[in-house]
């Protein structure tokens, strides 16, 4: 196993980010925990292993599975295996996954240890790190959590292989997000010039792309581990649009990646609209998540500006009962602002200004 990242949170905790060689190296580290654990797997990552280990639970695949039945059943395996404070629950698999192990590490006995094995790029590059765990409720998205980081989260880019095209995109498209939040341009760039490279999963092109991706998102977090100064929301740029039109499509049209590249691309919108961001700029940031394949263009019906409208505004990063949404000023640099309605209501409407 090889160190990728080191990300140094409150308290002195720490989550240690570590690369396998492969599928073999991967499993011989996890079996160094020896039988004080609870796996948590879904009915896709069940799939990888020819023998399960005895003490493990199975979730039903995709978001619907992210609820506080299944948190019910983590804890209820948990407690029936018998496993203490000093136990561990191992996640392996989606972003789901990953947060409904967290969740439950949190809340178990107060909090016992927990392992994340990230198996989808969504989750390698986002759900992974930065301890954030959470449950939907009453059809919003992520509405009931906790932050609880994991000391360590191992990643295998062999399991990248398993994934469809929806799927992989639904990754990549948080990576090109990290790409305007960075403090330079080099995971830009490396975007730009190794595209086909990307696309086909070249294994060692993967791994780069994933290590450049959790640095950008490793320099929010450390400057902001629970989200109190502002700095680290700017990580959910694009995310206010896109979670209301997750979820005023009921998880079922949507992917989340696809949501988050259309709701980037909103803010850009908003951002040029207001005089904030450089429209050269928000242009050839749309141009680059059109040349991997998201339907950016797309446009809510106006029949449908309700439902959405109302799942915007229950948005979790209210201040003072106002959505704040990420705007980019330039390259790596945010502010936190409102939005009217009546602007919001053009850009998801509207045919698109650039």
């Amino acid at each position: 196993m090889k160190s990728m990242v080191t990300t140094q949170l409150e308290n002195g905790r720490q989550t240690e980010v570590l690369l396998a060689d492969d599928l073999k190296d991967l499993s011989a580290h996890l079996g160094e925990y020896g039988r004080l654990v609870l796996w948590v797997f879904d009915t896709n990552t069940v799939k990888l292993f020819k023998q399960l280990p005895p003490s493990h639970v199975v979730l039903e695949s995709g978001e619907s599975a992210k609820n506080f039945s299944s948190l019910e059943r983590i804890l209820s395996s948990a407690l029936d295996e018998g496993l203490a404070r000093d136990g561990r629950i191992i996640g392996f698999g989606g972003g789901v996954v990953c947060d409904m192990s967290a969740f439950a590490a949190s809340v178990y006995m107060r909090g016992c240890r927990l392992t994340l094995v990230p198996t989808t790029l969504l989750a390698m590059v986002d759900a992974s790190l930065g301890g954030k765990a959470a449950i939907d409720f009453q059809g919003m998205k992520n509405m009931v959590g906790s932050f609880y980081p994991a000391s360590e989260v191992l990643i295998s880019i062999d399991t990248l292989r398993t994934l469809n095209e929806k799927e992989f995109l639904n990754g990549l498209a948080e990576v090109i997000k990290h790409a305007l939040l960075s403090q330079d341009e080099e995971l830009y760039k490396f975007l730009l010039m190794r595209k086909n490279e990307i696309l086909s999963r070249d294994p060692k092109t993967l791994a780069a792309l994933v290590e450049l991706s959790l640095k950008v998102k490793q320099w929010y977090i450390e400057q902001d581990p629970l989200e109190t100064l502002g700095i680290r929301q700017s990580l959910n740029l694009g995310h206010t649009f896109g979670h209301a039109l997750e979820s005023s499509s009921h998880y079922l049209m949507w992917g989340h990646g696809a949501c988050v590249a259309w709701g980037t691309c909103r803010a850009l919108e908003a951002g040029v609209v207001l005089g904030v961001t450089d429209k050269a700029y928000a242009s050839g940031a749309t141009k680059l998540f059109k040349s991997f394949g998201y339907d950016i263009e797309y446009r809510i019906g106006r029949g449908d500006w309700i439902e959405y409208r109302d799942h915007l505004l229950k948005d979790k990063k209210k201040v003072d009962g106002n959505v704040r949404f990420v705007l980019l000023e330039k390259q790596g640099s945010t502010i936190l602002m409102p939005l009217d309605l009546q602007l919001i209501q053009h850009l998801v409407i509207a045919k698109p200004i650039f």
